[in-house]
């Protein structure tokens, strides 16, 4: 489901209340060596280019850009140990300053992007500076990109609903697994609680 007009999108993601949150778009979890090959794969092949033309367009336009990274001691020390996804990693390191622990290059950071980095937890938002970035930089709406729409994305927009902001979700600058599956949480699920566009939609209301 896409807005019913343009003007509706352009208002509710004016660049000067608006800042796109990409999420876990890094080596370790979405890059050529990831451990989920799986999701990395699916990302790949549509998600991730998708972000790379989203995120100049949004600087351009004066669009806010804040990338959340997760990031482990190679001990674990510190990090969660209580659920199945968190030993799903399949050993790609995710250590600070290696290459699974960062950005990936297509993606920047430009040096106005803001880059924030987690030690826990399923979202980028629960018990993180995410909130309060966002609201020292004046965003009211959140353009949520990046990984998975199983877990983390539909974890993003529900906590920033509930923080009180408007979630703006371009359905191919996201992706999930299977396919078929992250498809049916955006319509039946996300659609209720974002405004549902895609890539070409948004950039298109920012000209």
């Amino acid at each position: 489901m896409t807005p019913d007009k343009t003007g509706d999108l352009a208002a509710i993601a004016a660049p000067g209340h608006t800042a796109i949150v990409t999420q876990e778009c890094q080596g370790a979890v979405v890059g050529p060596d990831a451990g989920l090959k799986a999701l990395a794969k699916e990302a790949r092949r549509e998600a991730v280019p998708n972000i790379a033309k989203l995120l100049p367009a949004a600087r351009n336009a004066g669009a806010g850009v804040v990338h959340c990274l997760v990031q482990r001691r190679p001990d674990g020390r510190g990090a969660n140990h209580n659920a199945k996804i968190f030993a799903m990693g399949g050993g790609v390191a995710i250590a600070p300053g290696t290459p699974g622990a960062e950005l990936l290059p297509e993606l920047g950071p430009d040096p106005s992007d803001v880059v924030l980095r987690r030690w826990h937890g399923i979202g980028p938002m629960g018990g993180t500076d995410l909130d309060a970035v966002l609201r020292n930089l004046g965003v009211t709406t959140i353009v949520a990109v990046g990984v998975s729409v199983n877990v983390a994305i539909t974890n993003l927009v529900m906590d920033a609903v509930n923080a009180g902001y408007r979630v703006v979700l371009p359905r191919d600058a996201v992706a999930g697994i299977p396919t078929e599956y992250s498809n049916a949480i955006i319509d039946n699920t996300l659609s209720l609680l974002a405004t549902i566009t895609t890539t070409d939609e948004l950039i298109n209301s920012w000209k």
